[in-house]
């Protein structure tokens, strides 16, 4: 159903360290887009989607996300809205001292899975969705940066999640590899995720096109 709401914001007030950084915050997206969060370095974009899966606090106004109340969720509700949630951080956020296999075993675990047959063919899966299908026994350390990313993007589609968000998903990788992390989130989009990317990068919007949102002076405008 294409025009299934998934999120929707009104009157949203997004504070960090007592300091407003977006105010008046009207939102909705539906089930199938991919949508660019674009604007400065410190406009508001990461803090924006740390809201999304309620890393920062909404002071006012409503908001949710799936069938979840953001403004009043207990912690309980947490590890639930998270599992269907994958997000995909600017620095990766991996775990040193375990290969990639062991890395996205671990999630996997730690969200439920115990069928070591149904943990492995799942990782293959991703690892394959991402082009990284040979890399499972690689430490971090041993791989690229574009190639940290991906795996970091395999571990946040593990448990099939509705929404992908990407803060600013390339921000630490060249121009080319960056693009390629992009081509594959659209393809992420294409196989049935809605997919929400915060970047400063207006070139990706171009060559890639979506939804524009952009964070201004303390507001979202589109």
């Amino acid at each position: 159903m294409k025009d299934e709401i998934l999120i929707k914001y009104n009157g949203v007030e997004v504070s960090r360290d007592e300091l407003t950084v977006l105010q008046d915050v009207n939102l909705e997206i539906h089930k199938g887009e991919f949508v660019y969060i674009t604007g400065k370095v410190g406009s508001g974009k990461s803090s924006l989607l740390k809201t999304l899966y309620n890393e920062v606090p909404i002071i006012n106004g409503s908001a949710r996300i799936l069938e979840f109340d953001l403004v009043h969720m207990k912690s309980s509700q947490m590890p639930l809205l998270r599992r269907r949630l994958g997000i995909v951080f600017q620095d990766f956020q991996l775990l040193i001292d375990r290969n990639v296999q062991e890395n996205l075993a671990f999630v996997l675990k730690a969200t439920g899975w115990k069928d070591k047959n149904e943990i492995q063919e799942r990782i293959d899966q991703v690892l394959d969705q991402v082009g990284m299908a040979n890399k499972g026994y690689k430490m971090p350390h041993e791989l690229s940066g574009g190639e940290q990313q991906r795996i970091v993007m395999a571990r946040a589609l593990l448990n099939s999640p509705e929404i992908i968000l990407a803060d600013e998903p390339t921000g630490n990788l060249d121009p080319e590899t960056g693009s390629e992390i992009v081509r594959l989130l659209h393809s992420i989009r294409e196989s049935g995720a809605t997919v929400i990317m915060s970047t400063h990068n207006l070139g990706f919007v171009q060559s890639y096109p979506g939804r524009t949102l952009k964070c201004e002076n303390n507001r979202l405008i589109e």
